[in-house]
């Protein structure tokens, strides 16, 4: 019962806020923090007892839950960075809803059901709660055109991915697999395996904004700053680095998929992060980091490194939600994102200056800090994984390690130079200013930042699930903490001079290219088929009508009258035998007996003609 409690609570009193309407949005921030620290404590329980449960779903597909060394610890991050962005979230007026706070809780419901389930058919459903809540919380300001457009592309191309997954479960039943589940997945025959393999690997690099995925992440960040750091951080796409190391038997099952991912990551790792390093948005600038971030965590699921996988998920999700947490407070209390309205933002409001500091050095790979050991951990497998090119994986790891140190210089230098009483081009206040932090804030962006320092190297202490095999040799730490170190400083020095925005600040024009290769063709297929629509088939529905209608009314004029005359005839007729049937009735008793004398008569005649003919 622990596991369904700890999906069933968030949901319900996510579908009772998100429906109760501006009636419950005075007490909506306390209950929902109050249920979020109840699904911490559920996620504890559950992470310590490790139960199993599941529920017949169709005939022979079960829906089967567990929570397993992986999803414990997916399943306390989920439920302690939804404890804090309430928490923050509650301190921003806008934010304060029913609405809101419901949404985040179906949201995290549908993030625990992922990560806990055992069977492609509920990972499917939970897949798709999690996808409308999520298109639901981008736009939450829905009167702002900007933030419904991104809500839309982040939908759209994430549903188009998913599609992979419908894909998968169709080939899997195709090829033969008993049921739906895991670890019955690889048994699937032949080409079925393949396609199988195919559907998931697509959802889960469109979920977790992989190439050539990534750009709907750059317009989900018109979405409020908590659901960035939620969503965007520590679950949503996270989720399809996820699914990759849960299902690395079934990559490994055909040759091919595991280099695909490997090199996938790779490859957003670094182009995403020069994406990154000519952001002029902070928050743009993180959400291209974000995605670099979770290419190291799809390039550990691609050479089996799944522990260092998901400690990289783990450091990145403390680090990068008490970042984008930070940029809103920012954003609330100076009324604009931008690196160039930021100037002394870190000197103003030290508090969360120091954070945002030790969130931004975590993310350069600085040690000790977290993602400095986390992102050796995946490169250190990259190096001792049996992958075609695995040292050219490693360098170009590192050279996307080096590259996310000059991102988080750079906004290093932005928001601690001091403020310059001119206003930049571009820094103009994008909302009004509140002038403040809301004292709420604090704590939990205090503890991110201890969980931003520490949950990276504590694994190297003990055994663990987090614990990463092969563990990164002290060269590898070495090397990587001297490139880090040097791209800071030149990161630092640079940051005023880095290149003007050009394609990677439009994300390599990633939309621009979708919208050429995908989204118009089928746009103009769709077009070209409504016009076949109208013209052939609507016209033939059309001209059958006419016609019918036509042969009515020549039925109506001609043949009609015809008929009608035999009705009348035969009625008339009927009416007349009717009538000479009526006259023998005379009620005179003599007369019947004539009458039956006569038949009887007329019966001897027949009977004695037919004695005689034979």
């Amino acid at each position: 019962m622990l596991l369904w409690w700890l999906i069933a609570v968030p949901l319900l009193a996510g579908a009772l806020l998100a429906l109760g309407g501006h009636r419950a949005d005075r007490p909506a921030p306390i209950l929902g923090t109050g249920v979020s620290v109840a699904v911490l404590a559920l996620a504890v329980a559950a992470a310590v007892t490790r139960p199993s449960t599941g529920a017949p779903l169709f005939t022979g597909i079960p829906a089967g839950f567990a929570v397993d060394g992986l999803s414990a610890v997916l399943v306390v991050t989920v439920a302690a960075v939804l404890v804090a962005v309430l928490l923050v979230a509650a301190g921003e007026t806008d934010l304060r809803t029913a609405r809101f706070t419901g949404l985040m809780l179906v949201f995290a419901a549908a993030m625990l059901a992922t990560v806990t389930a055992t069977d492609l058919a509920p990972l499917l459903m939970a897949w798709e709660v999690m996808g409308a809540a999520s298109w639901a919380l981008i736009g939450y300001h829905h009167r702002d055109p900007a933030a419904v457009r991104g809500a839309h592309t982040a939908f759209l191309t994430t549903r188009t991915a998913d599609l992979g997954l419908y894909l998968a479960a169709g080939a899997a039943l195709a090829g033969g697999v008993g049921s739906l589940a895991f670890d019955a997945l690889p048994t699937a025959s032949g080409g079925w395996r393949d396609l199988l393999v195919a559907g998931v690997v697509v959802a889960a690099l469109g979920k977790s904004a992989q190439l050539p995925f990534s750009f709907w992440l750059s317009g989900a960040m018109r979405g409020p700053s908590p659901v960035s750091a939620l969503l965007h951080s520590a679950t949503m796409v996270a989720a399809g680095a996820y699914l990759l190391v849960r299902l690395h038997p079934l990559l490994g099952s055909v040759g091919w998929a595991g280099p695909l991912v490997a090199w996938t990551g790779a490859a957003t790792a670094l182009g995403l992060g020069l994406a990154a390093v000519v952001q002029r948005d902070l928050k743009q600038l993180l959400a291209a980091s974000t995605c670099a971030q979770i290419g190291y965590m799809v390039l550990g699921a691609g050479v089996g490194g799944g522990p260092a996988a998901v400690l990289q998920l783990v450091a990145h999700a403390a680090t990068k939600s008490l970042l984008f947490l930070a940029a809103g407070a920012w954003l609330t209390a100076l009324g604009t994102k931008q690196l160039g309205g930021l100037a002394g933002a870190a000197r103003r409001f030290p508090l969360v200056g120091g954070v945002f500091t030790v969130g931004a050095l975590s993310l350069a790979g600085l040690p000790p800090l977290s993602l400095w050991v986390a992102k050796d951990a995946v490169l250190a497998a990259t190096l001792a994984a049996p992958v075609p090119g695995g040292i050219a994986l490693y360098v170009v790891g590192l050279a996307g390690a080096a590259v996310a140190a000059v991102y988080s210089a750079k906004a290093l230098w932005f928001v601690w130079r001091p403020a310059s009483r001119a206003v930049e081009p571009g820094a103009e206040p994008e909302q009004d200013p509140t002038g403040r932090v809301p004292a709420v804030a604090g704590p939990p962006l205090v503890v991110l930042a201890v969980g931003a320092a520490t949950l990276g190297v504590l694994p190297l202490l003990g055994h663990g699930v987090l614990a990463p095999e092969p563990a990164p040799h002290w060269w590898e730490l070495v090397v990587s903490a001297v490139v880090a170190v040097a791209a800071t400083g030149w990161g630092w020095r640079s940051a005023a001079r880095l290149p003007e925005p050009g394609p990677a600040a439009r994300w390599w024009d990633l939309e621009r290219a979708a919208r050429l290769l995908l989204v118009r063709p089928v746009r103009g297929l769709a077009e070209r088929l409504a016009a076949f629509d109208d013209r052939v088939l609507d016209r033939g529905v059309d001209s059958t009508a006419r016609g019918t209608l036509a042969l009515a009314r020549l039925l109506d004029r001609r043949a009609e009258p015809a008929v009608d005359g035999a009705v009348r005839g035969v009625a008339d007729g009927a009416r007349a035998l009717g009538r000479w049937a009526r006259r023998p009735q005379t009620g005179q008793l003599h007369h019947y007996y004539a009458q039956a004398s006569v038949g009887f008569a007329v019966l001897a005649v027949l009977a004695v003609v037919v004695v005689v003919v034979s």
